[in-house]
């Protein structure tokens, strides 16, 4: 039987694809590995160990010694901040006799930071909302003068590695602005960017040297706590829906081949639309799933089932259609200290009882 080792366990990203696998006829042995004790002891992975967070000297070594424990078959990584670090260890950990399935760490390093995404971008020819390094005040200046929408307003956000919207933050405010940056440091990291529009879209897919696997897109119609941050972004789906453009389809495919020529492995391209009704990349999500990939899996699409498939059995998924093979509209409802569910609109209405 194949042991399969899921880093971050206990953490919703690695959860959904631990709960993704747990579902799979082969019955595959399931570790975690995790930084929070407090989160990694609720994973529902069969066996839990500690590792140190990616960024410590202690990392590596700690996670060969849990190699040469648990002896897995396969490894995969579910942080950006671990994927950059472990992605530089890949040799260390074929050498194992472990499998990665991941894009050459060129492509990572690219990924994980937003600003060298957007350069990779606007050289290919994507249509992006226009970006600027902020590195000192006169950038900040610059910005609120070529950037500012109608009523004054630019997005600002952290381009190194890290999710959730890291330092994001839609302001009209100079004075503010600056605080923002200084409050995070962030002189020589934040990024000032165009507005876009609140509706967003993602597409997320599998690529096996350079040729598409399969692909599936889907709407947010609504962050979870967005109206406790000041950006209303927090990286955490509230709603979420299954969808599909043939417009979506072409510009993620053109803004994963901006980055990567031959694609290999995981690629979620997160857009937003601007006042035109043209979907912008706005960041990949390289080399993981999305937090709410068990969505896909209970409507009938198991993304982590075929990603281990071919990287442990070379086995390719059978597929009428591989792009959108799921139908639109269905929707996973997600809350706090609930179990999602998965539903049509109409299936909401018929459980809500409203009295006039």
């Amino acid at each position: 039987m194949s042991k399969i080792l899921i880093a971050g366990a206990g953490g919703a990203p690695s959860e959904g694809v631990i709960n993704s696998l747990l579902r799979c006829e082969k019955k595959e042995t399931i570790y975690g590995i995790g930084s929070e004790p407090t989160d990694l002891v609720l994973s529902a992975a069969h066996k839990k160990y500690y590792v140190p967070y990616a960024d410590t000297v202690e990392y590596p070594e700690r996670l060969v010694k849990i190699l040469d424990v648990v002896q897995p078959d396969l490894i995969h990584f579910q942080n950006d901040l671990e994927i950059w670090h472990a992605s530089q260890l890949r040799d260390m950990i074929h050498s194992k006799d472990v499998k990665t399935f991941m894009p050459t760490h060129e492509v990572i390093d690219t990924c994980v930071n937003k600003y060298k995404t957007y350069l990779k971008w606007k050289q290919a020819g994507v249509k992006v909302s226009e970006n600027l390094m902020i590195n000192n005040e006169k950038d900040l200046q610059e910005a609120f003068r070529e950037l500012a929408d109608k009523d004054g307003r630019i997005w600002l956000r952290a381009s190194s590695i890290g999710g959730g919207g890291k330092g994001a933050l839609p302001t009209n405010d100079y004075i503010f602005a600056k605080g923002w940056i200084d409050r995070f440091n962030g002189w020589g990291d934040f990024v000032a960017a165009q507005m876009l529009t609140k509706d967003t879209v993602t597409w997320l897919s599998i690529w096996y040297e350079g040729k598409l696997v399969v692909a599936q897109t889907r709407i947010r119609k609504g962050w979870t706590h967005g109206n406790r941050t000041l950006s209303g972004v927090t990286g955490v789906t509230k709603v979420g829906q299954t969808y599909s453009s043939t417009k979506v389809d072409d510009i993620a495919q053109a803004a994963i081949f901006a980055v990567d020529n031959k694609p290999h492995g995981i690629y979620g391209v997160d857009m937003a639309y601007d006042n035109e009704g043209v979907p912008n990349p706005t960041e990949i999500n390289i080399s993981r799933f999305f937090t709410t990939v068990l969505f896909f899996t209970e409507a009938g699409l198991n993304m982590p089932k075929i990603f281990k498939d071919i990287a442990l059995y070379g086995e390719f998924p059978k597929l009428k259609k591989t792009i959108n093979p799921l139908p639109d509209g269905l929707l996973w409802l997600r809350g706090m200290d609930t179990k999602p569910r998965l539903m049509k609109t109409e299936e909401i209405h018929r459980e809500i009882i409203i009295i006039n």
